[in-house]
């Protein structure tokens, strides 16, 4: 028995407990009446800087490309970059049910603390705890309607946040980024096996400025090292990886709030294949329930 247990999962920050049941412990989160998500995909990082809420929003917007209804949780609570790369500043609304999230030009739906502030540019200042209980809520009080794939953007780190993710929401996978430096692929390994610790697949790898292309030759430029997605995938049994290159554009977009036009040229497509891949979760007991009382008023009518 984990030492000086207090029986209580919920609020317990040890990863891999022995007195768990199963992969969760506790039960996890449900959406509000207003919402159905099918699935859920954290993208992580053990360290900062390496263009983790750049590759959410790419992800987000190549599964929109492909006609799917996508959300982002903006669990990077304490410094929110979303809504600035998707050109969101009104404030967020609320009706009796829930919040109402902000939405893209083209349709993703987002929650994040930003839209939340006077200014975007307040600090926000808390502790652990209301962290993770602010992500519950983004979670479980947004009236997010029905949603094929909600990619959740995590701060760096391995701590409350991460932990909140896995033991509360029903993640399905991460997606964990990386930088060319052997510095960012051991932290990598921090992430990948807490995440094993955890009873949470790892659906692939984005190695993020692995290369520069010259304007003027064409020719392929290593400025932190050669890329070492690959090998790192190989290391931590990770089943897909793709690159992005240092790219000025999405520096440019992110400013311009418009990174959803992008077009990152099939780069991400073995990441959007392997989370497209995953298999619809079993329906919970409201839900069979619901569906036959709606085919039975169906049969009636």
């Amino acid at each position: 028995m984990a030492e000086e247990c207090t029986h209580d999962c919920n609020t317990c920050g040890v990863a891999g407990c022995e007195d768990r049941s199963g992969a969760q412990a506790s039960p996890l989160l449900e959406p509000n009446s207003r919402s159905k998500i099918h699935h859920v995909i954290g993208v992580v990082s053990g360290k900062g800087g390496v263009g983790k809420s750049l590759v959410t929003s790419l992800l987000a917007s190549e599964a929109h490309k492909r006609g799917k209804r996508v959300a982002i949780l903006d669990a990077d609570v304490t410094g929110p970059s979303i809504p600035k790369a998707f050109g969101l500043k009104d404030p967020l609304t609320a009706d009796k049910d829930g919040i109402i999230p902000a939405e893209t030009e083209s349709g993703i739906k987002v929650i994040s603390t930003n839209l939340m502030l006077p200014k975007d540019d307040m600090p926000v200042a808390w502790r652990g705890p209301v962290v993770s209980n602010a992500i519950q809520q983004f979670f479980n009080e947004v009236n997010w309607g029905d949603i094929d794939y909600m990619f959740v953007d995590m701060p760096p780190g391995t701590s409350d946040v991460l932990l909140t993710v896995f033991q509360c929401l029903p993640i399905d996978g991460i997606v964990t980024v990386s930088a060319p430096q052997e510095l960012v692929a051991m932290i990598v390994g921090k992430a990948v096996h807490l995440a094993n610790e955890m009873k949470i697949d790892v659906l692939g790898l984005v190695e993020n400025m692995a290369y520069y292309t010259c304007p003027d030759c064409g020719k392929k430029q290593y400025i932190f090292g050669k890329p070492q997605g690959k090998e790192v995938a190989d290391r931590y049994d990770i089943p897909a990886y793709a690159t992005l290159p240092i790219d000025p554009q999405f520096a440019h977009l992110s400013d311009e709030g418009k990174i959803e036009s992008y077009d990152a040229n099939g780069a991400l497509d073995v990441i959007i294949d392997r989370i497209a891949a995953i298999p619809e979760r079993a329906a919970t007991t409201d839900e069979t329930h619901e569906e036959e009382k709606t085919n039975s008023d169906s049969s009636d009518k």
